[in-house]
C-alpha cells in the first residue's frame, strides 16, 4: 500500500512530535523532581536512624549504670536490713534492767544523749571541752552551775524508764527531819 505523504499532514507529524518531545520534557522534570525528593527523603530518614542508634545506645550505656548502681544500693539495703534485724533481736534478747545511758547536760538542760559515759566523754570536744579532761562529781551543785555535765540514767523496770543513777541525798525539809 503506497502513501501520500503531504505537507500539511507532514507539518501535522511535526506539531504532534513537538508536542511529544514538550510532553517528555515534562514528565522527566516531573520524574527528576520526585527523584530529587525522595533522595532528600532517603537522607533525612537516614540521618534520623543514625541519631537513634547513636541515642538508643546512649541509653543503654546509662541503663547499664543504671542497673549496677540499683544492684549495689540493694545489696546495701539488704545488709542493712539485716544488721536492723539483727540489732533488733539483740535489743529484744536482753533485758533493759541496768542498763544505762548518760545525758550531756549544758546549763542543766539536756542536750546529747550518749550509750556510754565513754562516748560522751569522746564527743565533749565537739562542745568544746577537752575530752581529756577530769570530770570531777559534781557534787551538790545545781545541774544549772555546770556549763558541761553528764548524768548517769539506769533503767528501772519498775517504772518503765530511766531515773538517775545518782541521785543527791534528800535535804530535809526547813531544816526539821
Amino acid at each position: 500500500m503506497i502513501r501520500i505523504r503531504t505537507t500539511s499532514r507532514l507539518r501535522r507529524l511535526e506539531r504532534d512530535a513537538e508536542q511529544a518531545r514538550t510532553r517528555a520534557r515534562e514528565v522527566q522534570a516531573q520524574a527528576d523532581a520526585a527523584w530529587r525528593r525522595h533522595v532528600r527523603e532517603l537522607f533525612a530518614v537516614t540521618d534520623r536512624a543514625e541519631r537513634a542508634e547513636a541515642a538508643t545506645a546512649e541509653v543503654g550505656e546509662i541503663l547499664t549504670g543504671a542497673v549496677e548502681e540499683l544492684s549495689a544500693a540493694q545489696q546495701e539495703l539488704l545488709l542493712k536490713d539485716i544488721e536492723i534485724r539483727r540489732l533488733r533481736e539483740e535489743l529484744e534478747g536482753e533485758s533493759l534492767e541496768g542498763r544505762s545511758l548518760t545525758v550531756l547536760l549544758h546549763y542543766g538542760e539536756p542536750h546529747t544523749v550518749y550509750a556510754s559515759r565513754e562516748d560522751a566523754y569522746a564527743d565533749t570536744a565537739t562542745h568544746g571541752t577537752s575530752p581529756t579532761a577530769v570530770w570531777v562529781p559534781s557534787g551538790e551543785r545545781p545541774a544549772a552551775a555546770s556549763k558541761w555535765r553528764c548524768e548517769a540514767f539506769i533503767y528501772n523496770a519498775a517504772s518503765n524508764g530511766f531515773r538517775r543513777a545518782y541521785m543527791p541525798a534528800p535535804k530535809p525539809v526547813g531544816e526539821a527531819a
